[in-house]
């Protein structure tokens, strides 16, 4: 247990895409939030020292001055480790110089940016904000404050898009020279606006060339293809996000926030009365041995460098071709086996989810 995410669910505006757990910034309910999150880390933090913190929403941002001071006293309850890898989310429009003191005066040391797109069009699908030459100084910013572990977000396949937009996006990104890209194709979720809309998605295969063109692109310009849909340059790949591909158990706090501790998952409340009056578990599920083992299966094949065999088998006691048929897909080619990893053949991880449904 040497991971812990921390959500904060507010807002300034609910995004047409957005189905994580928010709430409009309202400025009487923060203090009650912050508040119950500080009791559910003493509730529940059992004094291990912490190698990633990740402060995720919502929008974290968004909230003020006193509010991230507050938000900062109750992370000193984590035992840090002297190299901890300290995230936080950010809205480009909320860069000031005033937040900048406060995240490092706090520790943050790697920002994640939500950029999106830089397309009118794409933005105003989305219901977001973004102007090149805004984000450039805002990023400059960061830089001259020594934060130079910089994740920006990209979503593609938005309908309506093209791949003209799409080279343009990942044109200006790597302009930006950014550590670390995460790319997201859109996902229509239920109980959002795009939902709501009977927004339709763009064609598979149209998705299939602009992922490619994404994947191709990044790897031409150093970045290294580590995940499914992340991008970094060497030594900056993810260290809370690893923790969550590995399988590893982790800490989740706040509302909606999902954790992994003792073969337990656990999901937090999405009722903010509930979470704020400390009625935190929603959720809570013992997970199986067999559980464990597809859970490391589906995440461990989402990173192209797979699964570690014989970690699997120190972990389990078990031979995974004994669990799993993956014979019969080595021998079709679509898993490979190489150096004592096993991984999704890089020309079939577009489509993962079908060679998972033959394993699992």
């Amino acid at each position: 247990m040497n991971a812990v995410y921390v959500h904060i669910p507010f807002c300034r505006h609910i995004c047409s895409y957005c189905d994580f757990c928010k709430v409009l910034h309202i400025k009487t309910f923060v203090d009650d939030y912050l508040d119950a999150l500080q009791q559910e880390i003493l509730n529940t933090y059992d004094g291990e020292i912490i190698k990633t913190i990740y402060v995720g929403g919502g929008t974290p941002s968004c909230l003020t001055h006193n509010e991230r001071k507050k938000l900062f006293r109750i992370l000193e309850n984590f035992n840090k480790a002297p190299d901890i890898e300290f995230s936080f989310e950010i809205n480009p429009e909320d860069i000031t110089e005033d937040l900048l003191d406060d995240i490092v005066a706090g520790g943050v040391n790697r920002v994640s940016l939500g950029v999106e797109s830089f397309n009118k069009n794409n933005l105003a699908f989305l219901e977001r904000k973004m102007n090149y030459d805004d984000l450039e100084e805002k990023i400059q910013l960061l830089r001259n404050r020594g934060l130079d572990n910089i994740n920006l977000d990209l979503m593609y396949a938005i309908p309506g898009e093209k791949m003209a937009a799409l080279k343009k996006d990942i044109n200006n990104l790597l302009k930006l020279n950014p550590t670390h890209i995460s790319t997201y194709s859109l996902i229509i979720e239920e109980h959002t606006k795009l939902s709501n809309n009977n927004t339709e998605y763009i064609s598979e295969d149209e998705d299939r060339k602009m992922y490619d063109y994404i994947c191709k692109t990044l790897e031409k310009h150093g970045y290294n293809h580590y995940e499914v849909s992340n991008f970094a340059k060497d030594g900056y790949e993810s260290k809370h996000n690893l923790t969550y591909w590995l399988n590893q158990e982790y800490y989740g706090f706040g509302l909606g926030a999902s954790g992994f501790k003792g073969g337990v998952r656990y999901t937090n409340t999405k009722n903010l009365s509930e979470y704020i009056n400390n009625r935190f578990r929603k959720e809570q599920l013992l997970l199986t041995i067999k559980d464990q083992m597809d859970n490391e299966l589906m995440l461990g094949f989402r990173l192209l460098k797979g699964i570690d065999i014989n970690a699997f088998y120190d972990k389990y006691g078990k031979n995974i071709q004994e669990v799993y048929p993956v014979e019969p897909l080595i021998k079709d080619k679509l898993l490979i086996y190489k150096n004592g990893y096993l991984y999704i053949s890089p020309k079939y991880i577009y489509t993962m989810n079908e060679i998972l449904t033959k394993l699992i």
